[in-house]
């Protein structure tokens, strides 16, 4: 049987069984962290099944200081291998020199091909070379995650597997676990933020919104995704 055939039986698995599937199943696999709450979770589990685990995040070129913090308090902490992965400097100068540093602001479209340009294709380039990813993606984020798989082949990335372990995983799971564990957070979430992304495209949410209504926070209607988990109207 293959991995992709065995992937079904990991839906009721727990967190660290998942992670230590991944590990056992694949030769090279990178956790894509964004220092939110559920990086801090797999980052931390990751470190109890390997010993040097290897971590990818998005310098997307707009982060807040407070990203970079978490960075060093993450690389203080655990023996992670961080690969910092950077826009092309080319596709940004030709975007910016076309629609200015916040075309993001002018249209869902706009936002949409900066995204893209920041996130998604720097995603492809960083991916090149492994065989499995992990995310801290969860179902209850948003209506447009709520089918995530476990696990499942990733034709964004070339067919590799792609690993939630944290996908039926609640709000107040994850917190409790950081809680319990002392884990390094996000500086911004004592500012009220709930979900962190570039500093112009984020802020802090209000009592009872969505976790993601601070992201994009200025459209009306529009789907509260960058394109990297949900694309043309489908999960990813």
């Amino acid at each position: 049987m293959s991995a992709i055939q065995a992937l079904p039986s990991l839906e009721g698995a727990s967190a660290e069984e998942i992670l230590r599937w991944t590990y056992a199943n694949h030769r090279r696999v990178a956790i894509v962290a964004s220092f939110q709450a559920e990086s801090s979770v797999l980052i931390h589990l990751a470190a109890q099944v390997v010993e040097r685990p290897e971590v990818v995040t998005l310098d997307t070129g707009r982060l807040p200081e407070e990203t970079h913090q978490a960075m060093d308090a993450f690389r203080s902490r655990y023996p992670i291998r961080l690969q910092v992965q950077a826009p092309d400097p080319a596709e940004v100068a030709e975007m910016v020199g076309e629609h200015g540093p916040n075309l993001f602001y002018d249209s869902v479209e706009l936002r949409r091909h900066c995204c893209e340009v920041r996130k998604s294709r720097p995603l492809v380039r960083a991916l090149a070379g492994y065989d499995a990813w992990v995310t801290g993606v969860r179902r209850q984020q948003a209506e447009t995650r709520a089918g995530i798989a476990v696990v499942a082949s990733d034709p964004a990335h070339g067919g590799i597997a792609k690993v939630a372990p944290l996908a039926g995983w609640s709000r107040d799971q994850v917190w409790t676990f950081i809680r319990e564990n002392r884990l390094p957070v996000h500086p911004l979430y004592q500012r009220g933020y709930t979900s962190i992304g570039c500093q112009p495209c984020t802020r802090a949410t209000k009592p009872g919104e969505d976790e993601r209504a601070g992201r994009w926070f200025w459209e009306t209607g529009a789907v509260k995704e960058c394109g990297i988990h949900y694309s043309n109207g489908s999960e990813r």
